[in-house]
């Protein structure tokens, strides 16, 4: 393909994605939003790395390094720890990922890792491209997310933790893309796919052996 049509094919790509996007845009899901979720230990430790380094390497003052450092301990939320890190580095690099926004691959790879919160519902589109979401250190917003896929010569890659099914919705078909959980009450991706010779691969963690 002649690379002066690619930025192109991109843009046009890019726009008829943003009105599939629009099209079917998700209602707003019940229960807490992303910032509003409960923050952990782990996510705790994760922006005090942040912060220790940039204290280390003058991009904070010790005053300002140790008001950070009592708001970080008294923070209940994500949204409250997102903020401390928020003018230390940029949106890609941050401890955690609170946007929920759609993820699109257009003649490219993108993907989203890491620690981020999953929305209930999220809008996919690969269109030549490939996207992957990794959801082994992802915080899922429901039990159930729905990923509405639009899949043109594209590809969708999950990757899951243990003890998360994953089932395919195409039209009245309905297919199991993980091993059955022996959890009835596991947690559920559904992926919605409305596709044109698209495909939807899932990697899970090896089954485990018997002891004998």
């Amino acid at each position: 393909m002649n690379e002066r049509w690619l930025p192109r094919l991109q843009e046009v790509g890019e726009r008829l994605a943003e009105e599939i996007v629009s099209a079917r845009r998700p209602k707003p899901a019940e229960g807490p939003q992303p910032h509003e979720l409960r923050a952990s230990d782990a996510d705790r430790d994760r922006v005090a790395q942040v912060l220790n380094e940039a204290v280390a390497d003058g991009r904070l003052g010790m005053d300002e390094f140790e008001d950070r450092l009592t708001a970080l301990y008294n923070a209940r939320t994500l949204g409250e720890l997102a903020r401390l890190t928020a003018d230390l580095l940029p949106a890609d690099e941050q401890p955690f990922r609170l946007d929920g926004r759609p993820v699109s691959a257009i003649f490219k790879q993108e993907q989203r890792e890491g620690r981020w919160v999953v929305p209930a519902e999220l809008p996919v589109t690969a269109m030549f491209g490939t996207t992957k979401l990794d959801l082994r250190d992802a915080i899922m917003q429901n039990r159930r997310v729905v990923i509405n896929a639009t899949l043109m010569f594209g590809g969708l890659e999950i990757h899951v933790p243990e003890g998360v099914e994953v089932i395919r919705v195409s039209k009245d078909k309905t297919v199991r893309l993980t091993r059955e959980q022996a959890d009835p009450d596991c947690p559920v991706i559904e992926v919605r796919t409305s596709n044109f010779l698209g495909e939807v691969k899932v990697k899970e963690p090896p089954k485990r052996k018997r002891r004998r």
